[in-house]
């Protein structure tokens, strides 16, 4: 049994969809696959400039009316007219509550994580209903799943952590007691232990597949995206970028950590843990045979399996001299941006321990300036420490291969 999770863009358009359809005939005449779906593409976007708008005051009405229109124009193109009212129905309740959420953000001028990620939910919630419809015309034991009843997570909208245990019991439990269905599960959303809607993070649809692969030890997790696997570079930079047959759990986790945009990070752990390999094909182009991510990969002679890059990065120094020969002290500081949910990117420290570089998104830089500031004040009054740096306007740029350790001079 396989996973098979498509991405915005192939669950984008009618003329996706139907790709879609049509690569699921051959899984399904040996065993059902399990399916994941992303939200079309773009609609996560709207949806999370429509809560910004509502918490501004701003009018969102138009762009829900838009997106509303983009999910009904696929279901009348693909959908007899005596089949289109149950699916129909079913989203106009999506999107009339969805209208409620915004109108009370709206009333109240805020919004916090937990109402942005019950938000951000209906996305994969209507795209995961309307292709579950649309597939029931040619597969009828299709059945949609809302996923976010099935993996459990700890309180941190936005960007939660899985209860792999429980999940993995909910998610094997609902499997046996639907045998025989073709399951059709939402990407992207979870629930915590009261039930409200958590995400997994931006990109989580492919961690939602890994999940899943990794509670039904699957055979094969395969992530279904609009590019011909994971090249060797970004290929609006490098002209000459080829994609790679196939990469070590390691080497892909590298990749995507540093801006390779094919696959979720996260995605890789739990195949990692149970030796399920993941392959990247494109829906767009069937003849590719996929970017294998496995363990035992083939002996190559290349050092070097790929570069990437994040564009916009910012680097915060930290220094003075009572950091030398403090223990605790980096402990401290990590710790500190941990409980704030910043994330460090980079982290590079002086032999002497006199000083402590790190790298975070732009975003957090001001904020993690701040923090700093205000935990480490004692020590930059008594100038035990110096006022941290800030610089801005920075990239990472990432050389991955397993080959480089073995390779002398490579850093020369």
């Amino acid at each position: 049994m396989n996973i098979l999770k498509f991405g915005g863009t192939s669950v984008g358009s009618q003329e996706s969809i139907t790709a879609l359809i049509s690569l699921l005939k051959p899984n399904a005449e040996s065993e059902n696959p399990v399916v994941v779906l992303s939200a079309m593409s773009g609609v996560t976007n709207a949806l999370l400039e429509m809560a910004e708008d509502a918490r501004n005051l701003q009018d969102y009405s138009a762009a829900l009316k838009e997106v509303e229109e983009k999910h009904f124009k696929v279901i009348r193109a693909l959908l007899p007219a005596s089949a289109q009212n149950p699916v129909l129905t079913k989203l106009k309740i999506f999107f009339n509550e969805l209208e409620d959420i915004l109108q009370s953000v709206h009333n109240l001028r805020e919004l916090s994580p937990q109402t942005k990620d019950l938000i951000l939910s209906y996305g994969e919630r209507c795209s995961t209903a309307m292709i579950s419809h649309i597939a029931k015309q040619q597969f009828p034991e299709a059945l949609y799943v809302d996923g976010s009843e099935l993996i459990k997570t700890d309180n941190n909208f936005g960007q939660a952590k899985v209860n792999t245990n429980l999940s993995e019991m909910l998610i094997n439990d609902f499997y046996r007691t639907n045998s025989g269905k073709l399951l059709f599960i939402t990407g992207f959303i979870s629930s915590n232990d009261e039930g409200r809607v958590t995400t997994l993070g931006r990109g989580g649809s492919d961690y939602t597949a890994a999940i899943w692969g990794a509670a039904l030890n699957a055979e094969e997790i395969q992530i279904w995206t609009d590019v011909d696997g994971m090249l060797t570079a970004d290929p609006r930079i490098v002209n000459k970028a080829f994609s790679l047959p196939e990469l070590s759990y390691t080497e892909a986790m590298e990749l995507s950590y540093f801006g390779a945009k094919v696959i979720y990070p996260p995605t890789m752990i739990p195949a990692f843990m149970k030796r399920i390999p993941i392959v990247i094909k494109n829906t767009f182009n069937t003849s590719f045979a996929g970017t294998y991510i496995k363990h035992g990969t083939s002996p190559s002679n290349l050092p070097i399996k790929g570069i990437s890059s994040i564009d916009e990065i910012s680097i915060l120094n930290l220094s003075g001299s009572g950091m030398v020969g403090k223990a605790g002290f980096s402990g401290r500081l990590f710790s500190l941006l941990s409980r704030e949910q910043i994330n460090v990117v980079l982290i590079t420290q002086s032999s002497s321990e006199h000083s402590i570089t790190f790298a975070v998104k732009p975003a957090d830089s001001l904020k993690a300036l701040s923090l700093i500031n205000k935990e480490f004040e004692l020590e930059l009054q008594a100038k035990k420490l110096e006022y941290p740096e800030v610089e801005n306007g920075l990239s990472v740029l990432a050389i991955v291969g397993e080959n480089m350790k073995r390779t002398p001079g490579m850093a020369g």
